[in-house]
């Protein structure tokens, strides 16, 4: 079983945005012409900080896109020029007030139906209380959930 290549002909960008571009590209797929809407991202970071009692640090924000509170683990898109690493410790001192020594997990991407989007992921441990320093108009809970020490034990012994 081999996977069709889709070899870009024609790109319009529709859409150029502070956090996302959108672009209508058109494509050849084996032959035939395709049109594919595409989500361009700049990346982000997310972590897993785990606290020395085991509780894992997540923050509750409302997201206008779903038009509900979400619990999440801290994350935040990558500035111009910033490697991952460093955006996943700047995103994690603004959000939730902690340095912390970074393990990189992986990397994943979000929806690659239509984006970019890569989110790299780091486990957060030692962790160390600075100040919480949230952007302008960011508003959000910290919660740190003992529910998920057994499985941050696992993640600590695997690292």
């Amino acid at each position: 079983m081999s996977v069709e290549i889709e070899k870009q002909l024609s790109r319009k960008e529709i859409y150029d945005g502070h956090i996302i571009h959108v672009c209508v590209d058109q494509i050849d797929l084996a032959g035939k012409k395709k049109i594919r809407e595409v989500v361009l991202h700049s990346g982000a970071s997310a972590i897993v900080p785990v606290t020395q009692n085991g509780g894992i640090i997540f923050v509750k924000q409302y997201r206008y896109p779903v038009q509900q509170a979400l619990l999440e683990i801290p994350a935040g898109k990558m500035d111009p020029g910033e490697t991952p690493e460093d955006c996943a410790s700047r995103e994690m001192e603004e959000e939730i007030g902690y340095q912390g020594s970074l393990i990189k997990l992986g990397m994943v991407y979000t929806t690659p139906g239509f984006s970019n989007e890569a989110i790299h992921l780091y486990l957060a441990r030692d962790l160390v209380k600075t100040h919480q320093h949230l952007d302008e108009g960011e508003y959000l809970y910290i919660i740190c959930n003992i529910f998920f020490s057994i499985a941050s034990h696992i993640i600590y012994k695997i690292s």
